[in-house]
Protein backbone atom coordinates (compact mmCIF):
# COMPACT_ATOMS: atom_id res chain seq x y z
CA UNK A 1 0.00 0.00 0.00
CA UNK A 2 1.38 3.33 -0.85
CA UNK A 3 1.15 6.18 1.58
CA UNK A 4 -0.81 9.20 0.67
CA UNK A 5 0.82 11.58 -1.64
CA UNK A 6 1.15 14.95 0.02
CA UNK A 7 2.21 18.11 -2.51
CA UNK A 8 5.07 19.95 -0.41
CA UNK A 9 5.22 23.36 0.78
CA UNK A 10 7.96 25.65 -0.43
CA UNK A 11 10.53 26.84 2.62
CA UNK A 12 12.12 29.15 0.60
CA UNK A 13 13.03 30.39 -2.42
CA UNK A 14 15.90 32.56 -3.29
CA UNK A 15 17.78 34.26 -6.05
CA UNK A 16 21.40 34.88 -6.10
CA UNK A 17 24.79 34.85 -7.87
CA UNK A 18 26.10 31.58 -6.00
CA UNK A 19 25.52 29.02 -4.31
CA UNK A 20 28.03 26.54 -2.51
CA UNK A 21 27.71 23.75 -0.82
CA UNK A 22 29.91 22.79 2.77
CA UNK A 23 31.33 19.96 3.37
CA UNK A 24 28.55 19.27 6.27
CA UNK A 25 25.68 19.62 3.32
CA UNK A 26 24.95 23.77 5.05
CA UNK A 27 24.42 25.35 1.61
CA UNK A 28 26.17 29.26 1.50
CA UNK A 29 24.06 31.69 -0.63
CA UNK A 30 26.14 34.82 -1.83
CA UNK A 31 24.87 37.93 -3.47
CA UNK A 32 21.46 37.67 -3.27
CA UNK A 33 19.52 39.45 -5.56
CA UNK A 34 16.30 41.91 -4.96
CA UNK A 35 16.97 43.73 -8.27
CA UNK A 36 19.42 44.14 -11.04
CA UNK A 37 20.90 46.90 -11.82
CA UNK A 38 22.85 47.34 -15.36
CA UNK A 39 24.18 50.33 -16.90
CA UNK A 40 22.38 49.74 -20.64
CA UNK A 41 20.10 46.74 -22.27
CA UNK A 42 20.24 44.16 -23.91
CA UNK A 43 22.80 42.78 -21.49
CA UNK A 44 23.52 38.97 -20.33
CA UNK A 45 23.93 37.86 -16.68
CA UNK A 46 26.51 35.41 -16.65
CA UNK A 47 24.95 33.16 -14.18
CA UNK A 48 21.89 33.65 -11.83
CA UNK A 49 21.26 31.30 -9.32
CA UNK A 50 17.56 30.17 -7.38
CA UNK A 51 18.24 28.42 -4.11
CA UNK A 52 14.36 26.31 -3.40
CA UNK A 53 14.14 24.20 -0.30
CA UNK A 54 10.95 21.73 -0.23
CA UNK A 55 9.47 20.21 2.57
CA UNK A 56 6.12 18.87 4.55
CA UNK A 57 5.34 16.39 1.28
CA UNK A 58 5.27 13.04 0.55
CA UNK A 59 5.92 11.44 -2.90
CA UNK A 60 7.83 12.56 -5.93
CA UNK A 61 7.38 15.98 -7.52
CA UNK A 62 8.63 17.87 -10.56
CA UNK A 63 9.91 21.43 -9.50
CA UNK A 64 9.82 24.48 -12.24
CA UNK A 65 11.50 27.49 -12.18
CA UNK A 66 10.30 29.76 -15.25
CA UNK A 67 11.74 33.52 -15.64
CA UNK A 68 9.17 35.19 -17.36
CA UNK A 69 9.78 38.62 -19.34
CA UNK A 70 7.58 42.02 -18.45
CA UNK A 71 5.16 41.18 -20.89
CA UNK A 72 4.24 38.25 -18.04
CA UNK A 73 3.78 35.73 -21.73
CA UNK A 74 7.10 34.97 -22.41
CA UNK A 75 9.55 32.81 -20.83
CA UNK A 76 12.97 33.76 -20.57
CA UNK A 77 14.32 30.65 -18.99
CA UNK A 78 12.65 27.68 -18.17
CA UNK A 79 14.36 24.70 -15.69
CA UNK A 80 12.49 21.31 -14.46
CA UNK A 81 14.08 18.58 -11.52
CA UNK A 82 12.63 15.64 -10.03
CA UNK A 83 12.74 15.11 -6.04
CA UNK A 84 11.44 13.42 -3.69
CA UNK A 85 10.03 13.55 -0.22
CA UNK A 86 9.71 10.14 1.87
CA UNK A 87 8.37 11.83 4.89
CA UNK A 88 6.83 14.92 6.04
CA UNK A 89 9.44 16.03 8.43
CA UNK A 90 12.04 15.38 5.43
CA UNK A 91 13.55 18.54 3.26
CA UNK A 92 14.76 18.39 -0.55
CA UNK A 93 17.12 21.69 -1.88
CA UNK A 94 17.14 22.28 -5.08
CA UNK A 95 19.73 24.85 -6.81
CA UNK A 96 18.53 25.48 -10.54
CA UNK A 97 21.58 27.45 -12.82
CA UNK A 98 20.22 29.57 -15.76
CA UNK A 99 23.52 30.65 -17.34
CA UNK A 100 24.13 34.01 -19.95
CA UNK A 101 20.30 34.94 -19.61
CA UNK A 102 19.87 38.01 -22.22
CA UNK A 103 17.85 40.70 -20.48
CA UNK A 104 16.73 42.35 -23.60
CA UNK A 105 14.75 45.50 -21.98
CA UNK A 106 14.46 46.95 -18.90
CA UNK A 107 11.30 46.11 -16.88
CA UNK A 108 9.81 44.00 -13.88
CA UNK A 109 10.53 40.25 -14.44
CA UNK A 110 9.28 37.15 -12.78
CA UNK A 111 10.17 34.20 -11.11
CA UNK A 112 7.53 31.63 -10.64
CA UNK A 113 8.10 28.17 -8.87
CA UNK A 114 6.19 25.34 -9.27
CA UNK A 115 5.74 21.89 -7.95
CA UNK A 116 3.64 19.57 -10.44
CA UNK A 117 2.44 22.71 -12.97
CA UNK A 118 0.76 24.12 -9.11
CA UNK A 119 2.55 27.53 -8.68
CA UNK A 120 4.00 27.83 -5.64
CA UNK A 121 5.69 31.29 -5.82
CA UNK A 122 5.60 34.14 -8.48
CA UNK A 123 7.89 37.36 -7.26
CA UNK A 124 9.11 40.45 -9.30
CA UNK A 125 12.88 41.26 -10.40
CA UNK A 126 13.49 44.46 -11.59
CA UNK A 127 15.62 45.52 -14.19
CA UNK A 128 16.56 48.97 -13.93
CA UNK A 129 18.86 51.29 -16.16
CA UNK A 130 20.88 52.72 -13.95
CA UNK A 131 23.97 55.07 -14.81
CA UNK A 132 27.51 54.68 -14.00
CA UNK A 133 28.61 56.88 -11.28
CA UNK A 134 31.49 58.56 -13.21
CA UNK A 135 28.54 59.72 -15.90
CA UNK A 136 26.40 61.15 -13.10
CA UNK A 137 29.37 63.30 -11.54
CA UNK A 138 30.40 64.76 -14.74
CA UNK A 139 27.82 67.46 -14.13
CA UNK A 140 27.29 68.75 -11.21
CA UNK A 141 24.09 70.39 -10.64
CA UNK A 142 24.51 74.08 -10.58
CA UNK A 143 23.15 76.80 -8.58
CA UNK A 144 22.08 79.96 -9.93
CA UNK A 145 22.35 81.77 -6.99
CA UNK A 146 25.78 80.90 -6.39
CA UNK A 147 28.89 81.90 -8.53
CA UNK A 148 31.00 79.02 -10.29
CA UNK A 149 33.91 77.44 -8.04
CA UNK A 150 37.13 77.65 -9.70
CA UNK A 151 39.18 74.66 -9.76
CA UNK A 152 42.04 74.77 -7.34
CA UNK A 153 45.14 76.91 -7.89
CA UNK A 154 48.73 74.17 -8.57
CA UNK A 155 50.83 77.37 -7.66
CA UNK A 156 52.37 77.60 -4.73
Amino acid sequence: MNPTRILPDLQASLLCEEVRQEINGNFILIGIIGAIRVPQVPITALKLCVFNRWTAGIGQFTESVRLMAPDQTTVVRKSQVKFALQDPSHHATNVTLFSQIEFRAAGTYFLEILVDDVMKLRFPLAVTVVKPPQQQQQQPPTDPDQPPIAPPSNEG
